[in-house]
């Protein structure tokens, strides 16, 4: 609905008609919204002679523009897929299994890629023309890539428009995912090849020139075998653009702030996701770096570089075999 108030202010009307909802849904809706300053009213005059609400420009990044690095409205739509599993989690951490990752459903999904589409349109290129490392990757004509647990495809797609020249393959195991990141990509223009696919079975497409797994790792079930099969997959001097949470190496409480928003995201989704199928390293969310060394060693890295990324959420490792 916000997207409708974007184009100008708007009557109760309006939004009813333009939205598609009940006229007296419609104005409660405006109203609350008014109530907690998010939209402006604007009294009747001479040319509007009924009340109109308006969504400042302070605002509109926040709820509408999905590339916008304020950008919000994922987060609402990704709480709003956990409400729909909530006796599913009370089961979970009664037995101690997990709950499917598609069973979130399409709020979820969405909302979860729309959290992260702002990073990747706006930091990406930036990461591949600014860091030695990553420019020389894919500089070589033709690089080929592949993006791992890739979700919708907001990151394959920012890559495939940073790195015109190369080859992207786009890989998740939810089907529903991979769907819509064709889709995404067809809107954005893009050519990206995306796979359905358990990302074990990766060492069989390959070789690639870089693998990029962005805040994925610590959603595996079996992360160390998906690793050893992404070591296997590389070309020759090929590397690994691993991402993941900047959280502290150990744990103190109370914590900051970063990792108390991804304690929330563990308890709610990504512990009782990874789950879902046994037997599961059960990580988290919060990855430390010390678990994320122990685990791309045992898969069989040698090398393991802390990238001069700089982000308030995510920290980025550089592996070599």
């Amino acid at each position: 609905m916000y997207a409708v108030i974007a184009d100008g202010p708007v009557t109760v009307e309006d939004l009813a008609r333009e939205a598609g909802i009940d006229r007296r849904y419609a104005r409660e809706w405006l109203e609350q919204q008014a109530a907690a300053s998010i939209l402006e009213v604007i009294e009747p005059d001479e040319g509007y002679p009924d009340v109109r609400f308006a969504l400042p420009a302070a605002h509109r990044a926040v709820l509408v523009d999905p590339e916008h690095p304020s950008y919000m409205a994922g987060f609402g739509r990704a709480l709003a897929g956990i409400g729909g599993v909530l006796p599913q989690l009370e089961h979970a951490y009664r037995t101690g299994q997990g709950v499917p990752y598609a069973d979130y459903g399409e709020e979820f999904r969405t909302g979860q890629g729309g959290m992260n589409r702002p990073l990747f349109a706006t930091e990406l290129a930036s990461w591949f023309r600014d860091v030695p490392a990553l420019a020389d990757l894919v500089s070589r004509p033709r690089a080929r890539i592949a993006d791992i647990g890739a979700g919708e495809g907001w990151s394959s797609i920012a890559m495939a428009q940073a790195l015109p020249d190369a080859s992207i393959l786009s890989l998740d195991s939810d089907e529903a995912s991979a769907v819509t990141a064709w889709e995404n990509a067809g809107a954005a223009g893009v050519d990206i090849e995306v796979h359905v696919a358990d990302a074990a079975e990766l060492a069989s497409l390959g070789p690639f020139h870089l693998v990029t797994v962005f805040e994925a790792l610590h959603d595996m079930s079996r992360p160390v075998e998906v690793m050893a099969s992404v070591r296997e997959s590389l070309a020759s001097s090929g590397a690994v653009l691993l991402m993941d949470e900047r959280v502290a190496d150990r744990f103190e409480g109370p914590t900051d702030e970063v990792e108390r928003l991804m304690y929330g995201w563990s308890v709610l989704h990504c512990l009782p996701a990874s789950r879902a199928e046994q037997p599961s390293a059960a990580l988290g969310t919060v990855l430390r770096r010390p678990a994320v060394e122990a685990l791309v060693r045992q898969a069989g890295f040698r090398d393991l570089e802390v990238l001069p990324i700089e982000n308030a959420f995510f920290r980025f490792y550089l592996l070599r075999p």
